[in-house]
């Protein structure tokens, strides 16, 4: 049996990487030595993250909604990094006009293009480099709107969620088999710029007591420290203060 590379000879890929939870991400990742594309649509966001650790962070633009930009990047990163070890489906939207009555057909298809589409380009397309090597840890940073629907995340959010827990469950099962390992990571509340979304203002006291993208941020580090015989398909991660019903 091969020998387990440690974080500081792996690489990672993080969509959404220019804020938030996948912003945290990849600093961790970075703090224990892995090289990390972070990708996005803001290239301002994306290098802001980047000056963290500049001689590990690269940010490359792209849109995970446009098929042609997540084959630009993969091959980008390909380049840049030698090999992708871990890619981290992090992009993710919502919109303040969420419920059934208000949601604009525009913003559902925008939801589904980035939240759930966005996933499947992205681990379609890295995909086939992992099933070469017999190795590789994808991550789908979902929310526990992808498990139980609520009027907070509204119908097209939650749908889109849930698409994208199936996506993985599915993916995972498939992939197994190839070496490949795929988690779902469903976090609750975290104060993270799609907060500013919402159709009601959040105090700052709200924002207080809710998780922080540090700590999702640790949930994937644990995720990806695990030998390859450790398969995490699923892991819901919320604040003290939320329930989970």
């Amino acid at each position: 049996m091969s020998k387990e590379r440690p974080l500081s000879e792996k690489t990672a890929v993080i969509t959404g990487g220019g804020s938030g939870i996948c912003a945290a991400i990849a600093r961790g990742l970075a703090d224990l030595g892995t090289r990390v594309v972070v990708a996005g649509r803001n290239l301002d966001k994306l290098q802001s993250v980047a000056a963290h650790r500049p001689e590990r962070i690269i940010p490359i633009v792209a849109d995970v909604a446009n098929r042609a930009s997540v084959e630009h990047l993969i091959q980008e990163a390909t380049t840049v990094l030698g090999q992708i070890d871990i890619f981290v489906n992090g992009a993710g939207i919502n919109v303040p006009r969420r419920m059934m009555h208000n949601l604009s057909p525009e913003d559902w298809q925008r939801m589904l293009d980035i939240n759930v589409s966005g996933a499947f380009h992205c681990s379609q397309v890295v995909l086939p480099q992992m099933r070469g090597r017999r190795d590789g840890i994808i991550i789908n940073i979902s929310s526990i709107a992808g498990l139980r629907s609520a009027p907070l995340g509204g119908v097209g959010y939650n749908a889109s969620k849930f698409a994208m827990t199936a996506l993985g469950i599915a993916c995972g099962d498939e992939e197994r088999v190839n070496g490949i390992r795929v988690t779902n990571i469903y976090p609750g509340e975290v104060e993270t710029p799609i907060l500013e979304h919402r159709p009601t203002p959040v105090t700052d006291e709200h924002r207080a007591r809710i998780l922080q993208p540090e700590d999702v941020a640790a949930a994937v580090l644990m995720v990806v420290q695990l030998p390859a015989r450790a398969r995490v398909s699923e892991l819901t991660i919320i604040p003290t203060s939320q329930s989970f019903i």
